[in-house]
């Protein structure tokens, strides 16, 4: 990281201030005003605001917490460990970024001086923009999506190991830039800097840490989902199977899971919405279009596609062909 704002991040707040001093815990009054330990983004962020950042706390344990919004914890240097739902152990180290959605239950032990980390508080709506530049209709998309949300239960963070990948380090830097020397236009240049950082994130599924079961089995759904993605002609649960070194059934299974959908479903989704965009991209024949997604029956196609959009594949591309064209004569 950029020593000078290393540096602006390392100085010692009045809240560390009091603690040195011989302030034995936290001061709650600055984070919540409820009875409960829930950090409350009215009293993190300014009105109108949908991120910001804060230097994490040092020098004390930092007890038993949640959050109403979703918080991003990157460690600029040295290392912190995070207890998560009061039994998982997380630690941090230089160049980690860990997620944590509304649903954990957060602890910290305490930090020394050289161990500086950066908590991003964001309210859901600042990703809008980062999910509108992934693929709309990717499933890998949808579960990073819902390993956000809080009313999903099957995962409360991810923690990415990326220290040695280069461009997410370089884009977590600008956020981090931008938001503490406050850029003119920051909000723009911070969501698409955040829809950068998560086309990154998701090319290196294999960066989630591993060592709790949990991210263990999410590590494989989010491998089987890019493996989807990459290879939707030819994808075969038997293949998958033979690539991650687990049982058919154990996929299959964990995949139902953690998705609600089999892996034949996933696989369909993706064929279908690939034919969907070629045919509203492309001039491709259907015949084509139909063979190049992995289908050699076309009245089979013909009638998942239906299913799946309410139309004919031809009626698809007439249908978008006269929106594009009401468009472009505005």
């Amino acid at each position: 990281m950029n020593q000078e704002l290393l540096d602006k991040l390392r100085v010692i707040s009045p809240e560390e201030r009091k603690i040195l001093d011989g302030e034995a815990r936290v001061e709650k009054s600055i984070y919540t005003a409820d009875d409960d330990f829930i950090v409350d983004s009215r009293q993190m962020l300014d009105a109108g605001k949908l991120i910001d950042i804060r230097p994490h706390t040092r020098f004390v344990r930092f007890p038993k917490h949640r959050h109403n919004y979703i918080e991003i914890i990157y460690m600029c240097s040295g290392t912190t460990t995070h207890i998560i739902n009061e039994s998982t152990r997380v630690l941090l180290d230089t160049g980690d970024l860990l997620f944590l959605n509304q649903n954990a239950a957060q602890e910290i032990l305490p930090a020394g001086e050289d161990d500086i980390a950066v908590n991003f508080i964001v309210l859901p709506e600042f990703f809008d923009r980062a999910f509108l530049m992934m693929d709309e209709r990717s499933e890998l998309r949808e579960f990073l999506v819902g390993s956000l949300k809080k009313d999903r239960s099957f995962t409360n963070y991810l923690h990415f190991h990326v220290s040695e990948v280069l461009p997410i380090q370089n884009l977590v830097e600008n956020l981090i830039w931008s938001l503490v020397n406050r850029q003119p236009n920051r909000r723009n240049i911070n969501q698409t800097t955040m829809g950068l950082l998560f086309l990154q994130l998701l090319n290196h599924t294999d960066k989630i840490n591993q060592d709790d079961p949990g991210q263990h089995e999410q590590n494989i759904v989010f491998t089987a989902m890019k493996y989807i993605e990459e290879n939707y002609k030819t994808a075969a649960l038997e293949e998958l199977s033979v690539r991650l070194c687990e049982p058919a059934y154990y996929l299959s299974r964990l995949i139902r899971r953690m998705t609600g959908k089999t892996f034949k479903n996933l696989l369909q989704t993706k064929r279908l919405n690939q034919s969907a965009f070629l045919l509203t991209t492309t001039t491709l024949p259907v015949e084509e279009i139909i063979a190049s997604v992995g289908y050699d029956n076309t009245s089979y196609f013909h009638r998942i596609f239906r299913e799946q959009f309410g139309m004919t594949p031809r009626a698809y591309r007439l249908a978008h062909e006269a929106v594009n064209s009401q468009d472009t004569g505005r």
